[in-house]
């Protein structure tokens, strides 16, 4: 625990101390959109900020060096299997971290925006986005093994995350027409 904490424990109180000024960044944002005449102005001013701000600790986690295995796995749920042999913290830590790392952007990126508003967009931005952190993850020699499991787990969190919010797609939202 004392290394998990020596890890992630910067970058957990950064995140807590980010909310006031994320908060901060959306009202700014808002009204700097709602003076441009923007439509929706709030729902996208509060998504990009959340898409950010919700992103933002777990990439950071992620590519904090660590002093663990490296290497990369390119079959899938290779790594999954030899997973299920730890504990069972270390799996519900390594499976439900993959899950949340993109949430928030799977939860919100739909929100935000129409052309969004489809799960398999959302999985193929989430999917392009966990194939550049694999891939920085082992370039960068961070001592981290990089493993197409993780672009499956942190794809499929997107996705689940995205259902979450459904009801609130940008999508759904009628078009406004501009009459001349």
């Amino acid at each position: 625990m004392a290394r998990t904490w020596e890890l992630w424990g910067p970058v957990i109180i950064a995140g807590t101390f980010a909310l006031p000024l994320a908060l901060l960044a959306s009202l700014l944002l808002f009204r700097h959109r709602t003076r441009a005449g923007h439509h929706t102005a709030l729902r996208t001013s509060v998504a990009d900020v959340g898409i950010v701000t919700g992103t933002t600790p777990w990439i950071w986690m992620i590519l904090t060096p660590s002093t663990g295995r490296t290497g990369f796995s390119l079959v899938p749920f290779t790594d999954l299997a030899d997973l299920t042999r730890a504990a069972w913290q270390a799996v519900l830590v390594q499976v439900g971290g993959n899950l949340l790392v993109f949430a928030a952007l799977g939860a919100l990126l739909p929100v935000r925006s129409r052309a969004m508003s489809s799960t398999t967009r959302v999985a193929a931005v989430a999917a392009g986005f966990s194939v550049l952190v694999e891939v920085l993850q082992y370039a960068l020699r961070l001592g981290r093994f990089s493993s197409v499991d993780d672009v499956i787990l942190n794809t499929t969190g997107a996705v689940i995350f995205a259902l979450v919010t459904r009801r609130w797609w940008a999508g759904r939202v009628p078009a406004v027409t501009i009459s001349r």
